[in-house]
């Protein structure tokens, strides 16, 4: 009997596990970002020589759409950067571009990312954009059935991946305005491949007003 309720004793305790495992009372809560905290990011240019400059120049005129990725190499992120640029033709049409950061740049898979990506590419070195509070999904990932459904719906959709670089700072999607209109969409990922929906991100570059240039002489 002593074996048998130490059995079913671990069973019981397991479940539990599994089972605040699946619920968000364990996943740090976001911190919204300010727009003047994104606007003093310092982002790094990819190109031969690369070129150092604050953030806020990307959406300065037209306003932007800005993919914060987790990890290139991961199958997840991949997905996410495609629905992304399916919207593309039509942010295009909106004048509004389309940009991607990363927290590291390892060999080459900035370059295997970019068959998925259709924008412009730069380096967050201090990982500003991950913040203002870095949030972190670790081993307990594993065991969310969202984060299994999710690997299904990317692995079933073609998708691949690899295992190289920092995977578990979490990242997000962001939709910001033209000038000082501000952020108009801040989707940050809770766990491992939660996506954020293109309608939502089509809707918010609609509400983007670009700025206008002041006639000269005046």
């Amino acid at each position: 009997m002593g074996m048998w309720s130490i059995g079913v004793g671990a069973l019981g305790a397991a479940a539990v596990a599994l089972l605040l495992a699946n619920t968000d009372i364990f996943l740090s809560k976001p911190q919204k970002a300010t727009l003047e905290y994104l606007e003093d990011i310092e982002l790094k240019t990819l190109g031969k020589e690369p070129r150092t400059f604050k953030a806020k120049e990307l959406w300065e005129e037209k306003g932007a759409v800005i993919m914060a990725v987790r990890r290139p190499g991961c199958f997840l992120c991949r997905e996410e950067a495609a629905d992304l640029s399916s919207l593309k033709p039509k942010l295009d049409e909106l004048g509004v571009p389309l940009y991607a950061v990363v927290k590291e740049h390892i060999r080459t898979e900035v370059k295997d990312f970019q068959p998925y990506f259709k924008g412009e590419i730069f380096l967050d070195e201090k990982k500003k954009f991950y913040g203002p509070q870095r949030r972190k999904m670790m081993f307990m990932g594993f065991v969310r059935l969202g984060v299994w459904s999710n690997f299904f719906r990317a692995r079933n959709g073609g998708f691949s991946g690899n295992l190289e670089g920092e995977g578990f700072i979490l990242g997000g999607v962001f939709v910001v305005g033209s000038g000082k209109q501000g952020i108009l969409l801040e989707h940050r990922e809770k766990e491992f491949g939660d996506k954020v929906n293109p309608v939502s991100v089509l809707e918010a570059a609609r509400k983007i007003k670009p700025q206008t240039l002041a006639p000269e002489g005046k």
